[in-house]
């Protein structure tokens, strides 16, 4: 077996007893990205061969080991700071991105596990849309067909991982980041609870839909790097302490598929996803579907949806493009989807702003009840299968036209509304030969429930 085949945990534990060394590692994982890396742009600003064996090398020298990330290398989302390493959010051009003063909060613990940072994984400009598509870097492809899109926004993370570029990858997720692209790409994913992994730039209260997380090929390398980004620090005064109490004993799922024709679906992921039911049947559990997002004072059901998510993605993502908006020679490179957000933003206000949350709440208040019966919560990860690379996003899906970039993602919403941990697993591979996901939505803080829930799903369905 090469180097690039060993799970994280393997590897981990070679580097540990020098069984290989760091620079063999390094040289390793170089090669396979100098040999797949041109064909999809999963990898950017990769920096230099020689800075990268030259750290690599000092990694090995007795006495240097840090932790279980200890000489690997890793590139972060292009959404997150680097030190030394320009962030270009998929916008700046290279002249305008210098390289990071500090690392993000989650960097400094990556780095600190002792890993090596070769450069960024690509991200859609501003990680706006599920299509990783942007100016500076180009568009990343889809692992199992280049002619098909990664998905986004941690599209390049989830591609890296399946091509073992990396070892392992962090993503973040507002939309459905840290599930569709791990889907599409049959990897595994997870959307922690907000404040499960501390960010400390910005707003510190407010903005609490968009989280950073990990992307592994097993749940082994998951959870591993789950634990290293995740734990409370006094930079994030919402970040997290401890977890809930256990329920045991049998498990009970809600399969909500396309909440009862409600989400406009691909038939060919409905066929795989339904399929993958089965898997919770073998391991112990109960599987019943359920049509409709339950009913609770303002929250009607499914046609609450839509409105309840427009309004927070308007007032938080559109508020992230004003800062680019109110650049002057940033603003002619916004694309259209920033600019839908832009404009939406400026159509709210303050009274819509704070309905909205309480449409959101009355949702949350309702699946409270729903978890008294279930304990997880599935749908896929996507209403398509991977579509055209070309294609910035679905216009259509069959009869029904998409009213924004992102509706055709509307499934991905009902987790970030909660403010729930999500998991995505494999689903399968439909009759196109293409991957598809789902997601498992746990309950409030649970994010270790869905780590143990992906070991029992990667060993039944055999690794």
């Amino acid at each position: 077996m090469e180097i690039i085949d060993w799970t994280a945990a393997e590897l981990s534990a070679a580097i540990r007893d020098r069984v290989v060394s760091c620079v063999e590692v390094m040289t390793a994982y170089l090669d396979r990205i100098e040999e797949v890396n041109p064909a999809v742009t999963a990898i950017v600003a990769l920096r230099p061969r020689s800075e990268l064996l030259a750290e690599a090398a000092a990694k090995d020298r007795p006495g240097a080991y840090q932790g279980w990330m200890h000489g690997f290398p890793h590139a972060v989302k292009d959404l997150a700071d680097v030190r030394g390493i320009p962030t270009t959010f998929g916008l700046l051009p290279p002249g305008l991105a210098g390289p990071a003063a500090a690392d993000s909060l989650f960097v400094e613990r990556i780095r600190a596990a002792g890993a090596i940072f070769i450069g960024k994984t690509n991200a859609p400009q501003l990680g706006l849309g599920s299509q990783t598509y942007n100016d500076v870097y180009g568009t990343t492809r889809n692992a199992y067909d280049h002619s098909r899109t990664a998905g986004g926004s941690s599209g390049g993370a989830a591609v890296a991982v399946a091509l073992r570029m990396v070892p392992v990858a962090d993503g973040s997720d507002f939309m459905g980041s840290l599930r569709n692209p791990p889907g599409w790409n049959n990897v595994y994913g997870l959307r922690p609870s907000p404040g499960r992994v501390p960010s400390e730039g910005g707003d510190l209260f407010v903005a609490q839909a968009g989280v950073e997380g990990p992307i592994a090929r097993t749940p082994e390398d998951l959870a591993l790097l789950f634990e290293t980004m995740a734990g409370y620090d006094d930079r994030f005064p919402l970040s997290l302490h401890g977890d809930p109490p256990r329920r045991t004993g049998r498990k009970r799922v809600a399969w909500f598929g396309d909440l009862g024709g409600y989400l406009p679906m691909e038939p060919e992921v409905l066929e795989v996803t339904r399929a993958a039911l089965a898997t919770f049947e073998a391991l112990g559990m109960t599987v019943d579907t359920l049509d409709e997002l339950p009913a609770y004072g303002d929250f009607t059901g499914n046609d609450s949806l839509w409105p309840a998510w427009l309004t927070l993605r308007h007032w938080l993502a559109g508020s992230a493009v004003k800062a680019a908006f109110d650049v002057p020679a940033l603003r002619p490179l916004l694309k259209p989807e920033a600019i839908f957000e832009y404009e939406g933003l400026h159509r709210l206000t303050a009274s819509d702003v704070l309905a909205g949350s309480s449409l959101r709440s009355d949702l949350y208040r309702g699946v409270r009840e729903l978890f008294r019966t279930y304990d997880y919560l599935v749908l896929p990860s996507a209403q398509v299968m991977p579509f055209d690379a070309a294609v910035h996003w679905p216009a259509r899906i069959g009869d029904a036209e998409m009213s924004s970039y992102h509706r055709w993602m509307e499934v991905t919403t009902i987790g970030t509304l909660l403010n729930a941990p999500v998991l995505a697993v494999p689903a399968g591979f439909g009759p196109s030969g293409l991957p598809i996901g789902l997601q498992v939505i746990g309950r409030n803080h649970d994010d270790r429930a869905l780590l143990e829930l992906a070991r029992s799903w990667h060993d039944q369905r055999g690794g």
